[in-house]
């Protein structure tokens, strides 16, 4: 079945739109009210360049929520919990932002550009709208905005190299999630060490939208010589390095406990933020599911569209997955899945329902392929 999506000013066009057009862009999705690329029509050689050589990503859909003023620092750590107090201008954290139930409702990464200014560079939702509802309902000095700054990925293993041609070696230096401020032939941007995939990277935030198309071909000229192509945030790849996709890893009620990632959150610290008190609650009384992977018996299987009820061997309900893929490297079917804490054992065997029927399948440990 083909369909269309229509193009139309309700939904925005990156600054980079034109350049992936002209790149041979095949598939597009609707992420943070803009348009963004997901294939170039050859899956595997897209793949096979993010885990080989370098792909190029525009990556524009994901958005930054600014927030400036006196109280800035005082809103931020209210939204994130992490302490802020030590982070230094320059630094970036992954900040898993919650609500008053514990529930994650962003897993954005948090960038310090000044005492009093700070970017959450977000996941697929309208977190403008929940930052500025929060600073309102506290009466704080600040000013919630969306900056013109559309973030495009550099990924793979020969991305370091790319950088440093376009940069200098000073790249090398910067740790992960570490940025700074530059410019490129007179474009304004920000580099930082970051990016959605378990390969070596760095994302560029571009700090003038009229300059995309520029940027774009400036940097795919300077990554010919070390394999460079079009790309997007990969699935396949994703899934074996067990990177958590806000809005399809997180069930409506899940929390960061259930997802593996309370290392992410500290609830010892002195200052408070939203969801500190439920978080607890829930760390005291020990998460009641447990995100795994899953072996998923032969032959393959079309990715998934939608998630997958998965029962154990009396036929319960188990859980869901959320993804599941052929991994080209496994080369088997491999998903992630939020389980009973009771099923969640590695070596367990369960049932998943799929659109091609039930499948036996084995609960795995997270991820399927260690970085590097």
């Amino acid at each position: 079945m083909t369909f269309r999506i229509s193009i139309g000013p309700r939904i925005r066009k990156s600054p980079y739109f034109d350049a992936t057009v002209a790149a041979g862009v095949t598939d597009m999705t609707i992420y943070n009210h803009m348009y963004m690329p997901t294939g170039f029509g050859d899956f595997e050689a897209e793949y096979r360049r993010l885990t080989e050589t370098v792909a190029l990503w525009d990556v524009a859909a994901e958005r930054q929520v600014q927030i400036t003023g006196p109280d800035a620092a005082r809103l931020v750590q209210m939204l994130a919990p992490r302490d802020i107090s030590k982070m230094k201008v320059g630094q970036g954290r992954y900040a898993l932002l919650s609500d008053a139930t514990g529930k994650l409702i962003n897993d954005p990464v948090l960038l310090k550009l000044a005492e009093d200014r700070f970017w959450f560079s977000i996941a697929d939702s309208d977190m403008e709208y929940w930052v500025g509802g929060v600073a309102t309902a506290l009466g704080l000095d600040v000013e919630v905005t969306e900056p013109d700054v559309s973030p495009l990925a550099i990924q793979g293993p020969n991305a370091p190299l790319v950088v440093a041609d376009l940069f200098g070696d000073w790249i090398r230096d910067l740790r992960y999630f570490a940025f700074r401020e530059t410019e490129l032939d007179g474009i304004p941007l920000i580099l930082a060490r970051s990016g959605w995939s378990k390969q070596a990277g760095f994302e560029i935030y571009l700090m003038d939208g009229t300059r995309g198309t520029e940027l774009w071909d400036r940097v795919m000229s300077a990554g010919l010589p070390h394999g460079i192509g079009p790309g997007s945030p990969n699935v396949v790849e994703r899934t074996e390095g067990d990177l958590l996709s806000w809005g399809t890893d997180t069930r409506p009620d899940a929390n960061v406990f259930e997802l593996g990632l309370g290392d992410f959150v500290n609830l010892d610290m002195a200052p408070d933020f939203i969801g500190k008190d439920a978080l607890k609650r829930i760390r005291a009384e020990g998460p009641k599911r447990r995100r795994v992977g899953l072996f998923i018996d032969p032959p393959v299987l079309a990715p998934a569209e939608h998630n997958w009820t998965v029962r154990g061997p009396d036929g319960d309900p188990a859980g869901t997955v959320s993804i599941a893929v052929p991994s080209i490297r496994l080369e088997r079917n491999i998903a992630i899945a939020l389980i009973n804490v009771a099923q969640a054992g590695i070596g367990n065997r369960l049932v998943v329902e799929t659109p091609e029927g039930p499948r036996d399948a084995e609960v795995t440990g997270l991820p399927f392929i260690q970085p590097g």
